[in-house]
């Protein structure tokens, strides 16, 4: 084995330590949201908790479970959001993939029109108040409506046509001249070979679906409305110093442990995910 000089010695130290402390760093926001959520009221609020939990509790958690203040629009808008991000990154994707392919071909009609009038909603926006005025006058104004008006983003279309554009093109032609049609050319070529985009995509929809919240707020009713604005009125309501309910534990370790409950699929999901990428770019990563 080669062995390092003194300098690649302590380049490499260097390099570890600082993207060790970094990783650290990354988890304290999760041990706090942790720590605050079941603590006890006079130690969150007095500001005593820095990292670990002071008297701990779990009566914070059971309340997402019997009382009625907050417990049943917790979980309705949970119910929500996850409803948002399953059929809602099915559509996208949906529509992604079939205009990511038609895109990806030398002859189709008018492809470079197509393709700045795509990019163009990357540069150009409406403003707010007539693109609001416009989702209204589309109907957009429910759960369905939201997975609709929010099928595609531009730039996913661009990322997964760029992808599909390095696919080998002996192997289509190899499956036109097999009697391959399109269709089948799009599941049995170009999809199993694109599974790291694919992975990629998803995620971002994913997330973006997941972490929906302006739009949501301004066009659905209060029964339609995602987590994530159900968090915003937990934490507003942690910070309205004229709001007095009789708990024993504070409002803020309240919308800590909403947090701690909302991020529960992202860390269950995402390991899963991150596999799958890391098999598709291995599969993908070798062509012909």
């Amino acid at each position: 084995m080669k062995r390092l000089d003194k300098s690649e010695l302590i380049f490499k130290i260097i390099a570890y330590t600082l993207v060790t402390l970094f990783a650290i760093s990354t988890l304290y926001p999760l041990v706090y949201s942790v720590s605050a959520a079941i603590s006890s009221r006079t130690a969150v609020e007095s500001g005593q908790v820095t990292l670990l939990p002071i008297n701990p509790s779990l009566e914070v958690f059971k309340a997402f479970f019997t009382d009625d203040t907050y417990s049943k629009k917790f979980w309705i808008s949970y119910t929500n959001t996850l409803f948002y991000t399953f059929y809602g990154t099915i559509f996208s994707m949906g529509l992604t993939i079939f205009a990511a392919y038609a895109l990806s071909k030398s002859n189709l009609l008018f492809k470079k029109q197509i393709n700045f009038f795509i990019v163009f909603t990357m540069w150009f926006s409406a403003g707010i108040m007539p693109t609001y005025l416009n989702y209204l006058s589309l109907g957009i104004n429910n759960r369905w409506g939201i997975i609709y008006g929010f099928g595609v983003q531009a730039f996913n279309i661009i990322l997964l046509r760029n992808y599909f554009n390095s696919v080998s093109k002996e192997i289509e032609e190899a499956a036109i001249v097999d009697g391959a049609s399109e269709m089948q050319i799009l599941k049995s070529v170009y999809l199993p070979m694109s599974k790291s985009a694919l992975a990629t995509v998803t995620l971002f929809y994913a997330l973006s679906r997941w972490n929906g919240y302006f739009w949501n707020m301004r066009l659905v009713g209060s029964n339609e409305h995602p987590l994530q604005v159900i968090l915003r009125g937990i934490v507003d309501d942690a910070g309205n110093t004229d709001l007095i309910l009789n708990y024993s534990f504070s409002l803020y370790s309240l919308s800590y442990a909403a947090i701690v409950l909302s991020i529960i699929p992202i860390i269950i999901v995402y390991p899963i995910l991150q596999k799958y990428m890391s098999q598709g770019v291995n599969t993908g990563g070798v062509k012909e």
